[in-house]
């Protein structure tokens, strides 16, 4: 422990003794046997209670400015009172409540106040102020000149706290982004069930594509000619992140990504959408068009398919695919509020893919403590482009299943 914390302990600990005394042993009590002959004692009672007070409130004041974090130099013509922070502040300036902030600055501590590099080293910042300039970063994309100017620390500082707090969350709260056990997937696929009517969807599965820009012509050359890095997602109704795998070249389709992923290696050896069908269906996702129809993928028929028949069943499947749809739409549109992912990311791709595993860790932390900050209201229905594949045969499997649910949308929208 560091000798400035063990002194604020230690006075602490003197201030409740003390304390103690003075409750067991009011400066009254010793009045009230008192006789004239015993105002000398009186005398030397109160001034030694009055020392005993002045004492506290000394020890007080002491534990109290040591424990305060460390703050900027006040400029000449500042006013001497310091303003207590808004909490109106806290979602615009970071995209969370103030409550969330300090739950998020407590549950972080140990972790964001170990490893200091050594050519930093002593770095004396609290938890709360690293944390505010990593959430800089990441909220607003504020650069990190602008970072050092607003916290008064060096460059050299602010992007070690914004690294520091990527590979914090991203390494010890990953599970945060954890697929769902088989209880919990049906929690996800009746609260699907309760949005659209059809039962068993365990999410919806999409990508996200987030520009990049060289930060340097010194780059590797192969960097430099992606011009984006691509995320496959899976969410549930409520817009929370199942899964998610980033770092793709954003140039490649959405199926080409789903078959590179561990996502479609698990469902394709049974280690995922496993369990046993309900009302004859098996567990699924649902998709755009940019993919193909698969047993475990539900995609929505296309306009040569009769889904523009009025009263169809293509039809009516399609409308609650489409609603089935908008918590994708709406955790795209989420993700993108983040400062430092709505707009080109001038990192290296190692980097740039911290910054969504980060944000995507906190979106779901922030919806755990149902801190609606960084979720939008206003969103745009965007589907992907149609997907060709010559060489994908269609089951008869897959084709079965999106018929009966096909019929079950028709029979709820009757």
């Amino acid at each position: 422990m560091e000798s400035r914390k063990l002194a604020a302990l230690l006075s602490s600990l003197i201030s409740q003794l003390l304390l103690v005394i003075l409750l067991i042993f009011p400066p009254n009590s010793l009045h009230l046997n008192s006789t004239p002959n015993s105002n000398s004692n009186s005398n030397s009672n109160s001034t030694t209670f009055s020392l005993i007070h002045h004492f506290l409130f000394s020890q007080q004041t002491a534990v109290t400015t040591t424990l305060l974090s460390r703050k900027r130099k006040r400029p000449k013509n500042h006013h001497n009172h310091r303003p207590t922070p808004n909490p109106d502040w806290f979602p615009i300036s970071f995209l969370m409540s103030s409550s969330t902030f300090e739950w998020l600055t407590g549950l972080l501590e140990p972790l964001l106040e170990c490893r200091d590099p050594a050519y930093l080293f002593p770095l004396n910042l609290s938890a709360g102020l690293r944390l505010g300039i990593g959430l800089s970063r990441l909220a607003n994309g504020s650069d990190y000149s602008q970072i050092s100017s607003q916290f008064n620390v060096p460059v050299s500082v602010a992007k070690f706290c914004v690294k520091q707090l990527c590979r914090v969350l991203c390494t010890n709260f990953r599970f945060w982004l954890s697929f769902p056990n088989a209880n919990d997937l049906r929690s996800v696929s009746h609260n699907f069930q309760s949005l659209s009517g059809l039962p068993n969807c365990s999410g919806v599965i999409f990508c996200s594509r987030f520009q990049i820009s060289p930060s340097s012509v010194s780059q590797p050359q192969q960097q430099q000619q992606h011009s984006s890095i691509a995320a496959q997602i899976v969410v549930d109704s409520t817009c929370r992140i199942l899964s998610i795998a980033a770092g793709f070249f954003g140039h490649k389709t959405d199926y080409v990504i789903l078959k590179a992923s561990s996502l479609f290696n698990d469902i394709d050896d049974r280690m995922l959408l496993n369990d046993s069908p309900l009302d004859g269906v098996n567990q699924y996702f649902i998709g755009d068009s940019a993919y193909p129809l698969l047993p475990w993928l539900m995609v929505p028929f296309a306009d040569n398919e009769n889904a523009t028949v009025s009263g169809s069943v293509e039809e009516s499947f399609n409308a609650a695919h489409e609603l089935m749809q908008i918590p994708a739409f709406r955790t795209d549109a989420s993700l993108r509020k983040w400062g430092v992912l709505s707009r080109p990311i001038r990192e290296e791709i190692k980097m740039a893919v911290a910054y969504i595993g980060a944000c995507s860790i906190l979106h779901n932390s922030l919806l755990m403590r149902e801190d609606f900050s960084a979720l939008v209201c206003d969103f745009e229905q965007k589907n992907g482009e149609p997907c060709v594949l010559e060489d994908h045969r269609v089951t008869e499997e897959a084709l079965a299943m999106r018929m009966t649910l096909a019929a079950m949308a028709k029979k709820i929208s009757s």
